[in-house]
């Protein structure tokens, strides 16, 4: 009776808490990702949404001598030009937002719930922003791939040996290898298996296996379909005759390169509107600035069950 009885008279928890300020975190979102390849690429301001890929048109007519015995025989030479490069297009990936005004108004303490919507929102661009640069159909990375810079793996399983084949691809400066995260796991297994466990480097602050001193960066985006996937090694930058990212610089409501938001006004239910943009594409300027490693059995255990 007496446990009873303190049971009655104490203040309880439920009714405890109706005088206790929470302490509320913002909300989070499990997609949200690192997206390592945005910022490992090097992007190029474009003009009027177009980018232009000029090439030699035939490198081996290029002639010169090393003979100093006679100037009066020194060949005569040009570098001619295709007559008409390859233009990449800058694509929109875009939504449209809505807050109700009573929303924005009532409930913005302690975050701002306008501020917290277009954050969210922006970040599942930038996620999908990542997702066209390796999948787009017209310019992303997997489908702007040369034949002969596409190769497949020996054993199924990612091995050194199908990366040092890779590397042969793209031996001039390889920047990294990216590949889904699962397909690392992978490697890092038959790395150990035989005997030959890979180092590590630190990137924005986060470790990273390396093979040959080239890091491999993980993204979710690759595709793994079937128990397979693909490794993409890639070298970047214009000066190097890599892959670039493009985006339009100088957009109205700028928030980062080549991303806007611009409100669109209130309508007559009291829902404020804001429109966000983010445009991109992605140019390989030569070929062998990019090879790929297909049919990448991620998981043998599952495909021999």
């Amino acid at each position: 009776m007496a446990d009873i009885h303190e049971a009655q008279t104490a203040l309880g928890d439920v009714a405890a808490r109706t005088l206790a300020n929470a302490t509320k975190t913002r909300p989070m979102m499990g997609t949200i990702t690192p997206r390592w390849l945005p910022q490992l690429l090097q992007w190029v301001p474009v003009e009027a949404g177009i980018y232009r890929v000029n090439k030699v048109k035939d490198a081996s007519q290029v002639t010169v001598d090393c003979s100093q015995r006679d100037e009066r025989e020194l060949p005569a030479t040009y570098v001619d030009y295709e007559e008409w490069g390859r233009e990449y297009m800058l694509s929109a990936v875009n939504t449209v937002l809505d807050v109700h005004s009573r929303v924005a108004d009532l409930y913005s303490s302690p975050f701002d719930q306008t501020g917290e919507q277009l954050r969210l929102i922006i970040e599942t661009v930038k996620e999908r922003q990542e997702s066209e640069l390796i999948n787009n159909k017209e310019y992303g990375l997997l489908n702007n791939v040369a034949k002969e810079q596409r190769i497949s793996t020996r054993t199924g399983a990612p091995t050194p040996d199908d990366l040092d084949e890779l590397l042969t691809k793209v031996w001039k400066e390889p920047g990294f290898f990216l590949a889904h995260p699962r397909t690392i796991a992978a490697f890092g297994r038959e790395c150990t298996r035989r005997g030959v466990p890979p180092p590590t480097v630190s990137l924005f602050g986060s470790q990273f296996i390396t093979w040959r001193g080239v890091p491999l960066i993980p993204s979710d985006k690759i595709p793994v379909k079937g128990n397979k996937s693909n490794i993409i090694l890639l070298r970047t930058g214009e000066s190097r005759q890599g892959v670039v990212g493009l985006f339009q610089p100088g957009l109205q409501g700028e928030q980062s390169p080549g991303l806007s938001v611009r409100f669109m006004g209130i309508n007559h239910k009291a829902i404020a509107s804001y429109l966000v943009s983010l445009y991109c594409s992605l140019a390989v300027l030569t070929d062998d600035a990019i090879a790929v490693l297909d049919d990448v059995v991620v998981d043998k255990y599952h495909e021999y069950k």
